[in-house]
């Protein structure tokens, strides 16, 4: 990963601020990151061994805000995927109007290799490599790929031995014993619902029981299944690394949900035909789902896809030869600085509630949420057919006019006029 996805990322930026008011200080800004370190992590492993690990900390814009982003620990790491992904959050947290920037982390380490041991030093250590450029009111980190509340609490624990305080807004995600918030679990597969429930019947018309293809039954994967099936959707296939799923008459989610939690794996499932993972994509649906790892629909496979609409829940799912293939063919895309925004948002509710110690009850949380992805998702839909944009475009159109206020308000452009850059 990496030139490609950054590529990509830079195609989709100059799309759309060819067509968005933007600025030409704006556009200085986000041509660079505003911080990148790399460490390196000595972790003492269970035989006595010491192991060196490759970790990365990107600030990428914080105009609006202290920088927002997860944490992940995969063996594709690297100092370009995280800066990219960095990029991709300052536009999601300005197209969600939360007052944050654009902020990653990773560590280079497939987490699968590691004792339960070895993967507390593994996170402890990263905290203490990044803890100089972090913090409530800088850069907040948060979950990701192979990362989870149980990590986000050793990451806390760790952060507040260093700090001699306690500072639960450090970073989100976190147990709700250490701060956490309720919601949290299932804030990416439901924001994506609410995101799917807004644009049903202006990308699907009036169908009643739509097909839907999930790619990826991880823990948004599998959540926002299970919300399409107790909605009425026909859940025709699914798939995890190993192996998909698949029945035209439509899955039992629950009891897939049930049978991976047991096994581990969809293989050998109690029921559907059992196809090779990397098929799921020709599977013919109304709605696909990918919600893996980025680059999963590219130019190789696009031409396969059999759908009418793509929601991206994974990040960067779609290359951007593969949107050109995809757009030939009459397939909407929606993109993932929108559908997978819930995760981040209610990491904001989290940050809200450490800062004023406060407690939200889930009812709280959901609410606040479903309003909140619903205003903005159709605010996109409607500048989409204001300007006549796809809905890729007008979302990073909408957050680039947001972070050109932000970038504007800092006083440069209104001294020096339009022209006058930095």
């Amino acid at each position: 990963m990496t030139d490609d996805l950054l590529e990509d990322a830079t195609a989709r930026f100059a799309e759309a601020s060819a067509l968005a008011t933007m600025s030409d200080d704006t556009r200085e800004r986000l041509t660079r990151p505003a911080s990148v370190l790399k460490v390196s992590i000595p972790v003492r492993l269970d035989n006595g061994e010491l192991q060196t690990f490759a970790g990365y900390r990107v600030r990428y814009d914080d105009t609006r805000g202290p920088a927002k982003g997860g944490i992940r620990f995969h063996p594709s790491v690297t100092a370009e995927e995280v800066t990219t992904l960095a990029f991709w959050m300052t536009f999601k947290t300005a197209l969600l109007d939360l007052p944050f920037g654009g902020g990653k982390g990773g560590v280079t380490v497939d987490p699968k290799t590691l004792s339960n041991s070895e993967l507390e030093r593994l996170s402890r250590g990263y905290i203490a490599a990044v803890a100089d450029v972090i913090g409530p009111d800088v850069d907040i980190p948060a979950p990701d790929v192979a990362t989870n509340q149980l990590v986000m609490g050793w990451m806390a624990t760790e952060y507040d031995k260093i700090a001699r305080g306690h500072v639960p807004a450090v970073l989100t995600g976190k147990p709700l014993a250490l701060g956490g918030i309720q919601g949290r679990d299932s804030a990416t597969s439901d924001g994506a619902f609410h995101v799917i429930q807004v644009l049903r019947d202006r990308v699907l018309g009036d169908l009643e029981h739509p097909r839907a293809v999930v790619q990826g039954f991880g823990n948004a994967g599998s959540q926002l299944a299970r919300s399409l099936h107790d909605d009425g959707w026909k859940v025709v296939a699914v798939s995890d690394s190993r192996a998909a799923i698949h029945d035209p008459d439509g899955l039992d989610v629950p009891v897939l949900q049930q049978h991976k939690e047991d096994t581990g794996s969809l293989s050998s499932p109690p029921s559907g035909e059992e196809l090779n993972s990397g098929t799921v994509l020709d599977v013919p649906c109304d709605a696909l789902i990918p919600s893996a790892l980025e680059g999963a629909i590219h130019a190789g496979n696009a031409a396969v896809v059999d759908c009418r609409v793509v929601f991206e829940v994974a990040n960067g799912p779609v290359t951007a030869d593969a949107d050109k293939i995809l757009d030939a063919k009459g397939i909407e895309v929606v993109p993932d600085i929108l559908v997978n925004a819930g995760g981040v948002t209610v990491s904001w509710f989290e940050w809200i509630a450490n800062r004023s110690g406060d407690r939200w009850s889930g009812a709280m949380v959901a609410e606040r949420l479903a309003e909140r992805m619903t205003t903005e998702t159709r605010y996109v839909a409607d500048l989409a057919d204001g300007r006549g944009l796809k809905l890729r475009t007008a979302a990073y159109v909408h957050a680039l006019e947001r972070l050109t206020a932000a970038v504007d308000a800092t006083g440069t452009s209104a001294m020096f006029g339009s022209e006058g850059g930095i």
